[in-house]
């Protein structure tokens, strides 16, 4: 059990029971799932705490038009690439999908999201030199529907932030980040959570 007086008192319990009711499309996302699993499981307490180690959980939210068209990307300042929009879970976030939300509303500028789906994805990435106190991030990704009239803007983490369509995603992007996008719609797909 957690120590209810630390920060995040329910939230690697909930994401435990989030994670393991999650039925992934591939197998290669089945097994790095219950990997997950046994890294919040083992360490509850600073799994989900940037300040707790080197490595921790962080949410992503992929945000696309109603269309699944586009997906709004940030250039982000650190990577110095484009990605979607996410970061660390705070300990004010009562669950990783609320801090997959509030993190696409404040990179992207855009409060008029609808939440898509439930954990979409989970890629665990090594990190580059720009990122100081992270080595590497146990992200989950969610995913969220916005309209295109509402128009994006900048953060402090941002240089930009730009609609891209899915097939024809900029350069400049992490590796195999064109095939994490299109495991991500497979997913909305496949949970039927486009209305």
């Amino acid at each position: 059990m957690v120590n209810a007086s630390r920060p995040y008192p329910a939230v690697p319990a909930n994401l435990i029971d989030t994670l393991n009711a999650w039925k992934p499309v591939g197998q290669g996302q089945s097994e790095l799932r219950d990997e997950y699993v046994s890294f919040v499981s083992a360490s509850p307490e600073s799994a989900l705490d940037r300040d707790g180690g080197s490595e921790h959980v962080t949410a992503s939210c992929f945000v696309f038009t109603p269309d699944l068209a586009q997906v709004l990307l940030c250039f982000h300042r650190k990577g110095r690439f484009w990605v979607q929009l996410g970061g660390h879970v705070e300990a004010t976030d009562v669950s990783v999908p609320s801090a997959a939300l509030r993190e696409a509303r404040e990179e992207g500028g855009i409060n008029d999201i609808r939440p898509v789906g439930g954990v979409l994805d989970v890629d665990r990435h090594t990190l580059g030199a720009g990122f100081t106190r992270c080595s590497v991030h146990w992200d989950i990704g969610f995913g969220a529907i916005a309209r295109t009239d509402l128009a994006p803007s900048t953060s402090s983490e941002s240089e930009d932030v730009a609609w891209w369509p899915v097939t024809g995603l900029p350069e400049n992007v992490p590796p195999h980040f064109g095939n994490r996008v299109l495991r991500i719609l497979d997913e909305i797909l496949n949970q039927g959570d486009t209305e």
